[in-house]
Order: structure tokens, then C-alpha cells, then sequence
């Protein structure tokens, strides 16, 4: 049996000291070949032609064509997975840019960003192992349907009686993108708490949820630690840590449990769906997203004893499967659904305890 091919890799930063340092640690790995490596947006552009890379690592800032530019570029010549490693302060630049179809990001340490660059190596090894597993096609598919509007006609109707209580999503690599396209699809907020747990470092939650509070009809903030989950309102799990929701004197609290040093995962998104099976039985759709690996699937387990309905993404539109395929490998996924179906499954309610399908997927 033949080996895999290497993971053909394009460096394009503009510092001559990062692009030798992410080259040595990529080909550290004898998973990946750098093919190349550009110092500007044209000349990034002129190579991703060229080369035809698997994979790109972009720094935003850049001379004579910047990052956002070349990525609208590439996507509409040569669609390419694009992993974002950038030093600047602004995370709204990290979301525009995987508005615009890159698929993850990693952020260089704000303090002697270049000096201290080798703290990203393992995640960013993690990451470009995981092209294996990106269905460009979806990306492609995502990149198509854009973002749908806030008040599109399809969020305009009321929600049936069967809508949840509470809706928890998880999610990982394409999940930012994933949980806006079903955010805004509601003009208006069902009378439905939202708890979210993005795998996504310390400090770009917060401004996930400030863009989720911007751009959607509904409240959304990072939570800290007592909030009581609420229609209408959204609550993201902040990053480095794990939120939980507990019963406290018939009262649903929200608490944030610090990562202990042998979590995968912080968020876990196991660990929120585990406590909200506990806090609302029944009550409880718990949807898994795009993402790799298995986080997930032992907290829809969890869920499904509880009472409550799991919903996984397809496979046709999820940029990696891992976890939604996980989840629904462990049994205790009602429905598949494609992404733009999801919405309409909170919207409506899902009922449980119907075999899963692979719907579109």
C-alpha cells in the first residue's frame, strides 16, 4: 500500500522571519511539503496559480494586495483551503476573512508576535494534517450561498409549538461561518435560549459574540458565569474554558469551569451538552456541527438519554465531518440535515426518536 502524498503547503507572510520559521515547523512533519512561499498578495496570488498548493497560510496584513483581497481572489480562481495566521489585535479581521472561505485560524501571540511564533507549532501541525479531511466541496458550496440575509422570508414565520426550550451547537474548523449562516436566518429570535461552544482560543469569543449581537437579531454575549439562559439570547462559551448550565434552586444557571491541563478541548462541546441534558431533558436540541474530531458525540449521547433530540450536519455541507460524522456513529442522532435546513429544524422543532438520515448528505 502506497504512501499518502504530502500536504503541499503555500507560506505567504510578509515578515522574511516567520515565513523560514512556519516553514521549518510544517516541514518538521513528514506529512508536509512547502511548495513555496510569497512575501506580498501579488506575488501570493501569481503563486497559488502556479503551484496549485493543497493548502495556504496567509498573514492578513500584507504589502501591494492584502489578505482579504487575496483571498475573495483566490476563492473566485482557485478555491484553496486558507489557514489565517495573524498577529493583528482585531478579531473582526479573523471572521470577515472566514466570511470570505477561509477555513480556521491561529493567532500568533500579540506580545513579540514573531519571537514567540513556536508556541502555535502543534495546533498548527494539527490543522494542516487535517486538509485530509476538508471536503472542498463544501467549502465551495458555503462560498456560493454566502451569507444569508437577516430578515430573509424564511426566518419571517413564527415558530410552530414545537420549538425547544434551549438549543446547544458545537462546533470546530468551519464553525463560525457554519453558526452565522443559522443565525441570521432568524428575522426575528424564537423563543429558544441559545448555549454555543466554538472551539476557538481565549479572546476571540468575545468578539464572536459581539459579532453575533451585531449581525443578528438576537442578544448574544460571551458568557461569564451566572447569566440564566433566556429566549432570545445567545451564549458563547468562552474560549480557553468550558460553559456549563446547572440547576440552582429550580433556577437554570450558566457557569465557565477553567480548562483543566488534560482537556482536548476548551470549549468541550461534550461538556455542554452533558450539563444542558441535565438541566432541561427533554427541552434540549442539541446540534453538531462541522468540525474534526469526536467532540460531541459523547454528550449526544447524553442528550438522547435525557430525553432530548440531536441533530448532526450533513455530510454534504459540513467542511469536515469529523465530529457530526462521530456523533452520529455513536446512535443517538435523530436527523442529519444539511446546513440551510437546520434553522427551519429549530425553528419547527425536530421530533425525537426518529431513526437518523443522512438527508442531502
Amino acid at each position: 500500500m502506497s504512501a499518502l502524498p504530502r500536504i503541499r503547503v503555500l507560506v505567504i507572510d510578509d515578515s522574511a522571519f516567520s515565513r523560514q520559521l512556519i516553514t521549518r515547523m510544517l516541514e518538521g512533519s513528514p506529512l508536509v511539503e512547502v511548495v513555496g512561499t510569497a512575501r506580498d498578495g501579488e506575488d501570493a496570488l501569481r503563486k497559488v496559480l502556479e503551484l496549485a498548493p493543497d493548502l495556504i497560510t496567509l498573514d492578513l496584513e500584507m504589502p501591494r494586495m492584502d489578505g482579504f483581497t487575496l483571498l475573495r481572489l483566490a476563492m473566485s480562481r482557485r478555491p484553496t483551503p486558507v489557514i489565517v495566521i495573524s498577529g493583528r489585535g482585531v478579531a473582526g479581521d479573523v471572521f470577515r476573512a472566514l466570511e470570505l472561505g477561509a477555513v480556521d485560524f491561529i493567532a500568533k501571540p500579540t506580545r513579540e508576535a514573531t519571537l514567540r511564533l513556536e508556541a502555535i507549532e502543534g495546533e498548527l501541525l494539527r490543522k494542516v494534517h487535517a486538509v485530509r479531511e476538508l471536503r472542498l466541496e463544501a467549502l465551495r458550496a458555503r462560498s456560493l450561498r454566502g451569507a444569508p440575509a437577516r430578515a430573509a422570508a424564511a426566518g419571517a414565520a413564527d415558530p410552530a409549538p414545537g420549538a425547544p426550550r434551549v438549543v446547544a451547537l458545537g462546533a470546530s474548523t468551519g464553525g463560525p461561518a457554519a453558526l452565522m449562516e443559522i443565525l441570521t436566518a432568524f428575522a426575528r429570535p424564537p423563543p429558544t435560549a441559545f448555549l454555543v461552544a466554538q472551539h476557538m482560543p481565549e479572546g476571540f469569543t468575545r468578539d464572536f459574540a459581539a459579532r453575533v449581537d451585531r449581525l443578528t437579531a438576537f442578544a448574544a454575549r460571551e458568557a461569564e458565569g451566572g447569566e440564566e439562559p433566556a429566549p432570545g439570547l445567545v451564549l458563547v462559551a468562552p474560549g480557553g474554558a468550558h460553559l456549563e448550565v446547572e440547576a440552582v434552586a429550580g433556577r437554570v444557571r450558566a457557569r465557565v469551569v477553567p480548562a483543566g491541563a488534560d482537556d482536548r478541548c476548551a470549549p468541550s462541546v461534550d461538556r455542554l451538552f452533558e450539563s444542558a441534558a441535565k438541566a432541561y431533558g427533554a427541552g434540549l436540541l442539541a446540534v453538531v456541527l462541522t468540525g474534526m474530531g469526536d467532540d460531541g458525540a459523547r454528550g449526544a449521547v447524553a442528550v438522547k438519554a435525557a430525553g432530548g433530540t440531536v441533530v448532526a450536519e450533513s455530510e454534504a455541507t459540513a467542511v469536515i465531518h469529523g465530529m457530526p460524522g462521530q456523533a452520529i456513529r455513536s446512535g443517538a442522532v435523530d436527523r442529519v440535515l444539511p446546513l440551510p435546513e437546520i434553522a427551519g429544524a429549530i425553528r419547527s422543532g425536530v421530533r425525537a426518536g426518529v431513526a437518523a438520515t443522512r438527508g442531502a448528505g
